[in-house]
């Protein structure tokens, strides 16, 4: 991952982020990660499907959940674990979602933390647990005990870990940056995975997150879901979800700041660094989306609300006829302009306005006149902004998508077969 200094604040008053960094999930002091193949998930050449991350101290945990009425066996025992404020570590594994599995379902969850903690030297209930595949199929369990007990965790461990988490995703996703918190340098790193089953309100969705900042676990739990209402749940790729989404975040403290809460001075510049961690993760998967070619960013400006707002950019990237017309950079507004009718926000058409990077297409209820071929060329590189102004109030929004290919339909028409 190339490295992007001095990224300047979003927000006034607050400073800018140090710094991008390598290492993932891995980055921040204090973590050490591992991964292997046991055979859950297809052999393949460099195939990784068991992965642990753990903090060499106790952690303060934070959880943000599938918001599915269908949930796992491991969402169900990491809320408990989240809600405790306190953890250690994380055991994963891909090729199985232990979804739709009833009772033995639960056994296996707890088990797998069990044989983790073992590992680990820890208590059952200091270790989430997430898993991500296929549903209605019971966790192989002596696979997953043999690829605990030998993943090897160091601290270098972040990229493989961000390997053996991934599914239909064909490129691993990670990223960590650093910012001055009181005069201490503080690391934040993450990992994620999701490339298809991915719409607002979480995806499916895994996302792991570690800092050694001290931060008090009622604030932390705070920052990460309002980081997720700006990242993950404004991503969409197809309109579904999943029982298992799972994003937690761990702080150990390594830092040595006095903890943040809520009142502290470096409360906001914490929350901002989480929210442009989130939001680059969150764009690196809709990059990486099952069939895309495009990467699809739709900001919606001077709503009546950023509810309003929201509601409108997320409509707008879910259309699946704007995401037909990206993928053949076909510079069709109307599609876009439907999508903003039915949205149900609050909007006046002779108000609006529509661009797609720096061209207008539509202003003040009239068609603007343009270069069609111009337009399709703005429509046909790697990433696609569309940007709309309603004209009405201060509420901002931005959702990211991608364009719908036939891949897509291929990739999924023969998941298990």
């Amino acid at each position: 991952m190339r490295s992007e200094t001095a990224v300047p604040s979003s927000r006034p008053g607050l400073p800018a982020l140090d710094e991008w960094l390598p290492g993932g999930v891995t980055a921040a002091r204090g973590f050490v990660a591992g991964a292997t193949y046991a055979g859950i998930k297809t052999a393949g050449e460099g195939k990784l499907d068991v992965a642990l991350l753990a903090s060499e101290d106790p952690c303060a945990v934070a959880g943000v959940f599938t918001r599915s009425r269908v949930t796992s066996a491991p969402v169900r025992y990491s809320r408990r674990v989240v809600k405790t404020g306190r953890a250690q570590a994380v055991a994963v594994n891909s090729g199985c979602a232990n979804a739709a599995t009833g009772p033995q379902g639960s056994r296996d969850a707890r088990e797998m933390a069990r044989l983790a903690a073992v590992r680990l030297g820890l208590d059952a209930d200091r270790v989430l647990v997430a898993s991500t595949g296929v549903i209605g199929h019971l966790m192989p369990m002596d696979k997953l005990a043999r690829g605990i007990e030998q993943t090897t965790l160091a601290p270098g461990g972040g990229s493989a870990f961000a390997r053996a988490i991934m599914t239909t995703d064909t490129v691993p996703k990670e990223a960590a940056l650093a910012l001055d918190i009181a005069g201490r340098r503080v690391t934040l790193g993450g990992a994620v995975k999701g490339a298809g089953m991915i719409h607002p309100d979480m995806a499916t969705f895994l996302g792991f997150l570690t800092s050694d900042a001290a931060v008090h676990p009622a604030f932390l739990q705070s920052a990460l879901s309002c980081a997720a209402d700006v990242s993950f749940n404004m991503l969409t790729v197809d309109g579904d979800t999943s029982p298992n989404d799972t994003l937690v975040l761990l702080a150990n403290g390594r830092a040595g700041n006095a903890p943040l809460g809520a009142d502290s001075l470096e409360a906001a510049a914490f929350s901002q660094a989480l929210e442009a961690l989130c939001i680059r993760l969150a764009r690196a998967m809709a990059r990486d989306a099952e069939g895309a070619n495009h990467l699809l960013e739709v900001t919606v400006e001077g709503a009546t609300s950023q509810a309003q707002a929201r509601r409108a950019a997320r409509t707008i990237a879910g259309s699946p006829l704007v995401k037909s017309a990206v993928h053949g950079a076909d510079p069709n507004w109307g599609r876009i302009l439907a999508a903003l009718g039915r949205s149900g926000v609050r909007l006046r058409e002779d108000r609006a306005e529509l661009y797609v990077g720096e061209m207008c297409l539509f202003r003040n209820g009239r068609p603007q006149p343009f270069d069609e071929v111009a337009a399709s060329g703005l429509m046909a590189g790697p990433e696609v902004t569309f940007r709309v102004l309603l004209n009405q109030g201060e509420g901002q929004a931005t959702a990211y998508g991608c364009d719908l290919s036939e891949e897509y339909v291929t990739i999924n028409s023969a998941y298990t077969t």
